[in-house]
């Protein structure tokens, strides 16, 4: 399980594969001077701290060039990065609704 930390606020608990796909996407987006926001839902692959996880559990935080971001993955990368998938979550991160894990697809 990776961790998204987000400066004092708890870790956003999310699967490595998924976080992998997640710190590609944000990093691209930073590197342009693009600010965005991750939204989260009470996903299977994304949680906040458990004392939190509660039925319901949503969050917003507004990533931008001045975010302070640390990705930590319990592994290493066994599998090539889904260009779909990259896509998928591009897509997600430039609409109005920002960006949000989405499924893997085939």
């Amino acid at each position: 399980m990776g961790h998204l930390i987000y400066g004092t606020a708890p870790a956003i608990n999310i699967d490595d594969r998924g976080l992998e796909h997640l710190r590609v996407v944000i990093i691209t987006k930073l590197r342009r001077d693009e600010s965005f926001s991750f939204n989260w839902d009470d996903e299977p692959r994304v949680h906040g701290d458990d004392a939190l996880n509660t039925p319901g559990l949503r969050g917003t935080v507004w990533i931008s060039k001045s975010s302070s971001l640390y990705f930590a993955f319990d592994g290493p990368n066994e599998r090539p990065l889904n260009r779909k998938w990259l896509s998928a979550l591009a897509d997600s991160a430039n609409s109005g609704s920002g960006l949000r894990l989405v499924p893997e697809p085939e």
